[in-house]
């Protein structure tokens, strides 16, 4: 099973893609309304300052909707969980293994 850690300095396209390598889904990260741009960083499109040592880490056995709400909380940025083949948002009952398949 999977980890992936998320820190203020990663950039959006490193976050992307270390998602999508662990849960096989596709992570959509938004500036407002708005994709994030992949160059980015996770400090740059917060919108709460970001203090040192302040990163989340996330297994598989998360519930989709539990890490959006992580992400919401602890960087106040909007993420979403899409199907792998990024046809539309996956079930958020569903784990983050699960979403993948």
């Amino acid at each position: 099973m999977a980890d992936v850690s998320i820190s203020g300095n990663m950039k959006i396209k490193t976050l992307k893609n270390n998602f999508n390598k662990a849960f096989g889904s596709i992570l959509r990260v938004y500036n407002g309304v708005k994709f994030a741009d992949d160059e980015d960083t996770v400090g740059k499109i917060a919108k709460k300052p970001i203090k040192r040592g302040e990163d989340i880490s996330i297994h598989g056995r998360s519930k989709v909707s539990t890490f959006e709400k992580q992400m919401k909380e602890t960087y106040d940025i909007k993420v979403q969980v899409a199907k792998s083949d990024d046809s539309g948002l996956v079930d958020n009952d569903l784990t983050l293994t699960q979403s993948g398949k």
